[in-house]
């Protein structure tokens, strides 16, 4: 079962960064960005992170939680986000349990061979739960005031 724009998201438990574990449900009253990367500390996650890190007040004042999701271990995100100081959690997929919710594992090309692989994509699930929007095969550039302006616009109702 994937998400679907305008339907509820289903509830998910994820391990998290700060030894936590974040579960859907209990962020309901809020808007949730939920964003994939492929893999942590490379040069493009690490834009996009530190992008959503730079605005987080931003997100904050929108009623807007982030949430960074890659198949990367624990100790991988926990580095990734000490080293870049990044103020959200970020969960460690390695079941691919989120990433399959959200259909983002798809077939990739690099260097002429084949792989299953993370696109980067990020969502936007309202106060209630519901999937408000969806950004697929995201370009970094531009990318994270994209998603603000949609999180603020949603929040402004």
């Amino acid at each position: 079962m994937s998400v679907s724009l305008g339907q509820p998201v289903p509830d998910f438990t994820a391990t998290a960064t700060g030894d936590t574990t974040i579960s859907l449900s209990d962020l309901k009253g809020q808007q949730v960005v939920i964003y994939f990367y492929p893999k942590a500390s490379t040069p493009g996650c690490t834009t996009e992170g530190g992008d959503f890190r730079d605005r987080k007040e931003a997100f904050d004042a929108a009623n807007t939680v982030i949430l960074g999701v890659s198949r990367d271990g624990l100790r991988a995100q926990e580095n990734f986000k000490a080293k870049q100081a990044f103020n959200f959690a970020l969960i460690s997929d390695k079941d691919e349990a989120v990433c399959q919710l959200f259909d983002v594992i798809k077939l990739k090309k690099m260097y002429g061979k084949e792989h299953l692989g993370v696109e980067r994509s990020t969502f936007l699930i309202d106060a209630d739960g519901k999937l408000a929007r969806e950004w697929r095969g995201v370009k970094v550039k531009g990318h994270v005031d994209e998603v603000l302006e949609a999180a603020q616009a949603l929040h402004a109702g």
